[in-house]
């Protein structure tokens, strides 16, 4: 398959006349739809200066634009679906049962649940600098060899993420997680990627758009919405 973003603008396109604002911030970016429908993706600190008209021609080549085209999927394709439970991955999935466990994308509190268990696990964050990080030259190696990967959302729009999935083995179990993950059935049609983790919103909710302006990112900001899981 064709790497996500490419693949839902190929199928769905972008209809920017339901597109209401655009907001970005140091961390995140969000997209609010006219019918009140909220979408995220992160920023991964970098500065996102684009306009809703700048979408009549998407250019998948530009990391600005696909930054805001994720958070546009999130909201228009998120909420489509039917969610029976509301949990985080750690509670979701039992890590337990895995020998050779890869995070790619720091995520610091479900680290935490897995040190608390004493679960080994091999991280690699190329944004971060943290003394747990595992050099991103080991990267394709541990991947090939893992039996589980815990894959950040951000790789859909840094164009990491088909690198990622199709590098690991046939039995390795991927994990999509984070609010900047699409929330869509075709996302399993990917290489080894067994449930999706992300988040939505209440309609129009204006706290959100509020903290991600201002340069919040998570913390500030899923309290306000829902973990769910596809």
């Amino acid at each position: 398959m064709q790497e996500p973003l490419k693949h839902f603008v190929d199928k769905f396109g972008i209809d920017i006349s339901k597109i209401d604002k655009i907001v970005s911030g140091i961390r995140y970016s969000a997209v609010l739809l006219k019918n009140g429908n909220i979408g995220v993706c992160s920023n991964l600190s970098r500065e996102v200066n684009v306009k809703i008209n700048d979408l009549k021609k998407p250019d998948l080549d530009n990391i600005e634009h696909r930054i805001i085209i994720n958070a546009y999927f999130n909201a228009s394709l998120n909420y489509l679906n039917t969610y029976d439970k509301i949990i985080d991955l750690y509670d979701g999935i039992d890590f337990k049962k895995y020998n050779n466990i890869v995070m790619i994308g720091l995520f610091k509190p479900i680290l935490k649940k897995f040190e608390r268990e004493n679960i080994k696990i091999s991280i690699f964050d190329k944004m971060k600098q943290d003394r747990g990080l595992i050099s991103m030259k080991n990267q394709k190696e541990y991947i090939s060899k893992a039996d589980s990967i815990i894959l950040s959302g951000t790789t859909i729009f840094n164009k990491t993420f088909l690198n990622i999935v199709n590098n690991a083995n046939n039995n390795c179990d991927i994990f999509l997680l984070g609010p900047s993950s699409i929330m869509n059935e075709d996302m399993f049609k990917y290489k080894n990627i067994k449930v999706i983790f992300g988040s939505t919103f209440k309609k129009n909710d204006k706290r959100v758009l509020d903290v991600i302006e201002q340069g919040f990112g998570t913390q500030k900001f899923l309290p306000f919405g829902y973990k769910v899981c596809l």
